[in-house]
């Protein structure tokens, strides 16, 4: 007999659509019947319950988080109380992921990363939408509307105040596709692209002293979104050793076969940088840049400084040196 999911009937949001998806990812309830009420009695007779019945019990597969009392997290990493989705995806998302990655070659280890990813990028805010967190103080006035995030994209499935709510559970299965699509997409993205970034940056990071004896320089082979990577594992390594020389420059490889060097930001979205490129070489170019530098090849200094190019991989390297040396 096929197996049932049952959720509340009603105006649906993001979190049980994306935890009824979920449930239909595993080979348990892979062909399970979804079931909209909110009737105990027809509630106590599906295999798994998510966001309605006021209880939260992974033996009896009850996973409701509307509940006085209820104040689960995903781990203790994270202050942000759960929603439906969040505790399907903490107590199901290894499985998830690894069904969704069923044609790829994703270790354990891989998984138990992609797992902490998914929830911090993708996870979280669906749960602190649906508890009604903010992100922020309630004293700092938003400068402006924002309301094409998946949450809204979800709710506007319902039915206007206006208009008859027609075929509900098809409104809901159209919420349960849109909700899989966005973390079937991050699943998918982070592990084949993210992933391999990762690596790089790891790399690049484990060899900078062979690139320059500061340990301030590392050097990728090939271009890949650092940032985000290098400030985790840069964080990950002072943990370790809170005396690390902090990271200044990064060189890499450009599509037109050129070099970047660029300097580090203070932290992961900002514009200032820990130690900018020279001031004297700022907004100039080409053979006025080489002159001035004393490095041929030069191509360009940002006029903010936190970038710059050179012809060849030596060259860039001798900008970062000697960048280090000045102001």
């Amino acid at each position: 007999m096929p197996k049932t999911i049952g959720t509340h009937s009603g105006t649906f949001h993001c979190d049980e659509a994306l935890a009824c998806y979920m449930l239909h990812q595993l080979g348990e309830y892979k062909d399970a019947k979804v079931v909209r009420s909110r009737d105990p009695a027809v509630l106590d007779t599906c295999d798994i319950v998510v966001d309605v019945g006021g209880v939260y019990d992974h033996d009896a597969k009850r996973y409701d988080h509307h509940q006085r009392g209820f104040d689960e997290q995903f781990s203790e990493n994270y202050k942000t109380k759960l929603s439906s989705a969040g505790l399907i995806y903490k107590h199901y998302g290894k499985d998830v992921i690894r069904a969704i990655l069923a044609d790829e070659k994703i270790g354990d280890q891989e998984v138990d990363v992609l797992y902490d990813k998914i929830y911090e990028v993708l996870i979280e805010g669906i749960d602190g939408n649906d508890n009604g967190i903010p992100r922020y103080p309630d004293d700092i006035e938003p400068a402006y509307k924002e309301s094409t995030g998946l949450g809204s994209r979800v709710l506007r499935l319902n039915p206007w105040w206006n208009q008859p709510e027609g075929d509900m559970d098809a409104r809901f299965a159209n919420a349960m596709k849109i909700t899989g699509e966005e973390l079937y997409e991050r699943v998918r993205y982070f592990a084949l692209a993210w992933m391999p970034g990762r690596k790089v940056v790891e790399q690049g990071f484990e060899g900078r002293f062979e690139v320059d004896p500061s340990g301030q320089i590392v050097l990728f082979d090939q271009f890949c979104p650092w940032k985000d990577y290098l400030d985790t594992i840069e964080q990950d390594a002072r943990t370790k050793d809170p005396n690390l020389a902090k990271l200044i420059y990064v060189l890499y490889p450009d599509p037109a076969n050129n070099w970047r060097v660029q300097a580090v930001p203070e932290a992961p979205g900002s514009f200032k940088s820990r130690h900018a490129l020279p001031e004297a070489w700022r907004g100039v170019r080409d053979n006025e840049l080489s002159e001035r530098a004393g490095i041929e090849g030069c191509i360009f200094i940002h006029q903010s400084g936190f970038i710059g190019g050179n012809k060849t991989r030596d060259g860039a390297l001798a900008l970062a040196r000697k960048a280090l040396t000045m102001d």
